[in-house]
């Protein structure tokens, strides 16, 4: 596809996503924002996905306004003043050290993984400060994009429509009140914001693999009742094999979304209510989540192999499904650890920094 060719999403395209209210989308409506449930969100990010799994995951950021809400309020309004639809990106890891100045902070260095930076109004990368006390959690320092090199370096197999470049800064003054420590809770008091952000930064990009998977189904279910095979054999929708394949999928897709949207509207309501979300009900959270990652990459695996020859041409868009639900369930947040961890929190221990 086009996005591919150019590894990043087309600005015309990014634009439209502000102006149908993506980015505004978890913002606080104090500020001018829609203030969605997550449940309401991920959804309209599923919807995108199924269509194309690099546009999802780009839209996904819109999210990103619950980590922007750690920053103190003054510099909240001064980000909002002229209208709530801003893009903010960037990327935390491998933190690098900052070093403090008499104007705040001197950041530099090199950060993987940058999506959405191409089009974003705003940049965070993840830092260090020396006897800095952030309970073993990131702190972001947020910078205006031209003050940011993206060395375009994003070549995989994947989610190639991402624009998940390199990051490159070099010697930027950032004042301390555009810092925040991601995951440390909002300065602002909204219920989107009392939402735990990390599990939601987990769920957008769950929710890209629901996505492209249910448009993997769905276009084999269409490719399914065409023409019968160049051997002679009946059209795939009359093989016995295929009948109960389709079913499995779509059960096992189905599944995934209950989970995943049960375990986001409790959250939600104990949130809604003026209560801290439980440690159960958060790990289940990321145990949702990394689950619906894996059985979106398996059910469009499962699918895609049901069409033999069909698919396996590049640009087919079932061999980019193929590839884009893998690559989101490789993604760190959705990884092993989310598993061994939930079952941790589930079992009364301890678990490390940021989980649940």
């Amino acid at each position: 596809t086009e996005f591919d060719r150019q590894q990043q999403v087309s600005a015309d395209v990014v634009e439209r996503l502000r102006e149908i209210g993506i980015y505004r989308s978890m913002v606080a409506r104090t500020f001018g924002g829609d203030e969605q449930s997550p449940a309401e969100f991920c959804r309209v990010i599923e919807a995108i996905s199924a269509a194309n799994g690099s546009v999802g995951w780009v839209a996904s950021f819109g999210a990103a306004a619950a980590y922007l809400a750690g920053l103190p309020e003054p510099t909240l309004r001064r980000i909002y003043a002229n209208g709530p639809d801003i893009i903010f990106a960037g990327t935390m890891f491998p933190p690098q050290a900052a070093r403090r100045v008499p104007g705040g902070l001197c950041v530099s260095g090199r950060w993987p993984f940058g999506s959405g930076s191409t089009g974003a109004d705003l940049i965070g990368v993840g830092i260090t400060i020396e006897g800095d006390e952030t309970g073993g959690l990131p702190r972001v320092a947020v910078m205006p994009p031209h003050q940011v090199r993206i060395e375009s370096n994003w070549d995989v197999i994947g989610l190639r429509g991402t624009g998940s470049h390199d990051l490159v800064v070099a010697d930027v003054e950032v004042a301390e009140d555009w810092t925040f420590i991601r995951g440390a809770g909002s300065t602002v008091d909204s219920p989107v914001y009392r939402y735990p952000a990390l599990a939601l930064a987990a769920q957008v990009l769950a929710v890209v693999g629901l996505g492209v998977a249910r448009g993997a189904l769905d276009g084999v279910i269409a490719l399914s009742a065409g023409r019968a095979s160049i051997t002679g054999a009946p059209r795939l929708a009359e093989r016995p094999h295929v009948q109960s394949a389709i079913a499995q999928r779509e059960a096992e897709l189905r599944s995934a979304r209950a989970f995943f949207y049960e375990a986001t509207e409790t959250v939600w309501a104990e949130v809604c209510a003026g209560h801290k979300p439980s440690v159960e009900n958060v790990a289940l959270l990321r145990l949702a989540s990394t689950h619906a990652a894996r059985t979106g990459a398996e059910v469009t695996r499962g699918v895609f192999s049901l069409t033999g020859t069909a698919a396996i041409y590049q640009g087919h868009s079932l061999a980019t499904a193929l590839a884009d639900a893998t690559v989101v369930a490789q993604h760190a947040f959705l990884g092993e650890g989310t598993i061994q961890n939930a079952g941790r929190a589930l079992l009364g221990l301890p678990t490390p920094p940021g989980f649940p």
